[in-house]
């Protein structure tokens, strides 16, 4: 095989692979993890499961790739993060409802125990409240208006970002999602 025949073989892998990752996000979405199935998977970008099973030997290795691709999609270096900006992120992800779907189902289920997701959530929720933190503390120093600390403030910046995803998925009609997490930074001091 030449050298373009093993890139051309390695992008269409690549492709493939983006493809099988988009479909489990679907099903996913649609079924929760425990009741997605890789025949499921399969079958929706035309594979038979034992195709599938050659991209991502196992069902915990597809989620860990859905969860690192919706990471991806978040992704911004955390220097160049404000308070403010984070109401562009909550407008961001109104607009991919779907992927905002499958998060909260995965992140719902990966309370229980022995979820394959529920190191990744922890580990994820660490980092978030300690970058929250961060940002608040650029944005207000060691006390904001409303007299807590970046730290103590982090987790509740969270739990409103989270919260206002769950309550606008069950009735986007009646939840503003970006237009109350404005008004929660209000609340925070921010203008």
């Amino acid at each position: 095989m030449s050298y373009g025949d093993a890139m051309s073989a390695r992008v269409r892998s690549e492709e493939r692979r983006a493809e099988i990752v988009r479909a489990a996000l679907e099903v996913i979405a649609e079924r929760g993890y425990r009741g997605a199935s890789l025949a499921a998977v399969a079958e929706r970008v035309g594979l038979t499961q034992q195709g599938l099973l050659h991209y991502f030997p196992t069902k915990n290795a597809l989620l860990v790739a859905v969860l690192e691709e919706r990471d991806q999609w978040d992704a911004v270096p955390d220097t160049t993060w404000r308070a403010d900006l984070l109401a562009s992120l909550v407008e961001y992800n109104a607009m991919r409802p779907g992927i905002v779907q499958t998060f909260s189902a995965l992140l719902g289920e990966s309370v229980t125990e022995g979820h394959p997701a529920r190191a990744y959530f922890t580990e994820r929720y660490r980092r978030v409240r300690e970058s929250m933190a961060c940002i608040l503390r650029t944005e207000y120093g060691d006390r904001l208006p409303n007299g807590l600390t970046p730290e103590r403030t982090a987790p509740l910046l969270v739990a409103v970002m989270d919260g206002l995803q769950y309550q606008w998925l069950l009735d986007p009609e009646s939840v503003d999602m970006p237009g109350a997490f404005r008004d929660f930074l209000t609340l925070l001091g921010e203008e």
